[in-house]
């Protein structure tokens, strides 16, 4: 049984293992609420999961810990229990889907524990940690559906409380529930009056299906860029309690998100993970209701991102705010016309970074060629001015 009690206990475990992470304001994020963010990418591990992980194995019996305890994950819980279990003396063994950054595979090693790559997603890890558990003997560690995980978790409604009285709106990512579980419990329990509104990514929207048909939703297939949220099927006890206390779960598509992980780099010098920036992604994209004039925090909750997926992420979001693109040109052949597109482009502060001229393409005639320019650019007004003025000086775009 989740209790405040509980939640306050586990905030007293925890104090000598975790950093209270700051909450910082981040006011272009959403210019008509006052937005603050709970930087929980900044913990220990890089992610709050070592909260909820801590602090159920340090309520397991000592039976239970000298079987060795095993968990699956997408990454974060991975290093969670990894360092968890290290701490405490005991051995452990996480499943983690094939899929999972390796950043996040080799970061659970160096925390201690031994890795077994399952092929599939997070629910297929899960399967086999159950399989592993039941053969071996081991003490299974959920990542979302047990109340003393939901309880680690919660204590980051106790510090936003703490930093912030007068928080109207707070914003959770959603996979499996666990966070906003207990975050919700314990803000709707000290606060009623608080908001609280969970973020699930569009491609893998299983509480937000569940929550429509009022019956718990196993997807058939997930697919989004926010990897440690890309759960099948929320668990039976979270899904009770965000019916219970949460306000509301939106959406938000991978596009959406690269613009975030983009502005948080931008605007507030943090690296987020996919999953860590939903929230943000919501609150830009006017996912939330009636926040102007509200203290909203946005929970960021990991910043575990594979480097290789950060470069992808930040061109993806460059296109979504503007700050790139790419023109074909249809020109004719003759001496010049270059000469003329650069003008243009220089005299409207285009920077070109790559220029490919074709002289022979089925899509245009014998005599024209087709210039594709690509430019750095300020935002969407900006590339507006600059078709614009091309067009207005004769040139034929041909990529509207």
């Amino acid at each position: 049984m989740l209790t405040l009690d509980k939640v306050y206990h586990a905030s007293y475990v925890l104090k000598e293992v975790i950093r209270q992470t700051d909450i910082i304001h981040a006011p272009k994020i959403c210019p008509e609420a006052n937005v603050y963010l709970k930087t929980e990418n900044l913990q220990i591990t890089g992610s709050f999961k070592v909260r909820g992980a801590y602090y159920k194995i340090s309520q397991l019996s000592e039976e239970e810990k000298a079987k060795g305890v095993i968990a699956c994950s997408a990454g974060n819980h991975a290093q969670g229990v990894a360092l968890a279990a290290t701490k405490n003396g005991i051995k452990s063994l996480i499943c983690l889907p094939d899929g999972a950054p390796i950043s996040k595979v080799e970061a659970t090693k160096g925390y201690g524990a031994d890795v077994c790559l399952v092929p599939g997603v997070y629910d297929d890890a899960y399967k086999k940690a159950r399989e592993l558990e039941a053969e071996k003997g081991y003490t299974f560690v959920h990542p979302f559906d047990d109340e003393d995980v939901i309880a680690g978790q919660g204590t980051i409604g106790l510090e936003i409380l703490q930093q912030m009285r007068d928080v109207d709106v707070v914003v959770v990512p959603v996979g499996g529930g666990g966070l906003i579980s207990g975050v919700a419990f314990a803000l709707k329990s000290l606060n009623p009056n608080i908001r609280v509104y969970g973020v699930q990514a569009s491609g893998a929207p299983s509480m937000v299906q569940s929550l429509e048909m009022d019956e718990i939703v196993c997807l058939d297939k997930v697919s989004t860029v926010a990897d440690g949220i890309k759960v099948k099927e929320p668990g039976e006890h979270t899904f009770e309690y965000v019916k219970k206390y949460v306000d509301g779960v939106v959406t938000v598509t991978d596009d959406e998100v690269s613009t975030a992980i983009l502005t948080l780099i931008e605007q507030q010098k943090l690296i987020a993970e996919g999953a860590g920036a939903v929230s943000v992604a919501a609150v830009m994209f006017g996912k939330i209701p009636d926040i102007k004039g509200k203290n909203v925090v946005c929970l960021v909750s990991g910043g575990n991102i594979d480097v290789t997926i950060l470069s992808r992420v930040i061109k993806r979001g460059q296109l979504k705010m503007g700050c790139t693109d790419v023109l074909a040109i249809q020109l004719e052949d003759k001496p010049g016309q270059l000469k003329g597109v650069s003008a243009i482009l220089a005299d409207l502060g285009g920077n070109v970074v790559s220029i490919h001229h074709e002289r022979a393409s089925e899509d245009s005639d014998i005599t024209d060629t087709i210039l594709r320019i690509g430019l750095e650019t300020r935002n969407h007004e900006h590339i507006r001015q600059i078709r614009q003025a091309l067009t207005d000086a004769g040139f034929h775009i041909l990529n509207k």
